[in-house]
């Protein structure tokens, strides 16, 4: 079960695609290794760097980008800042 925005309790055959892709938004986060050449595609405002570099975005639980970060280490410090639970996605 779980809750949609008027707080009523819901079942799975209820879910909605609209309802499910919100589903653990600004709770639930994941790591992403990239490339400095998708930093452009992710971070449309971030600076232009060293093409080929591998980075770690953090992104919500509906892949909405939070930071880049030039470690792995450095990206979950962030999550926890944000006190994101941290998932493993396949």
């Amino acid at each position: 079960m779980t809750r949609d925005t008027n707080e009523r309790a819901i079942g799975p055959h209820e879910l909605t695609p609209e309802l499910f892709a919100r589903l653990g938004a600004g709770q639930v986060g994941y790591l992403r290794q990239i490339s400095s050449d998708d930093l452009a595609r992710l971070f449309p405002g971030a600076a232009h760097i060293a093409r080929g570099l591998r980075l770690w975005a953090l992104l919500n639980a509906d892949g909405t980008p939070i930071i880049v970060a030039d470690s792995r280490e450095a990206a979950i410090a962030n999550a926890y800042e944000h006190h994101l639970t941290m998932l493993s996605v396949h």
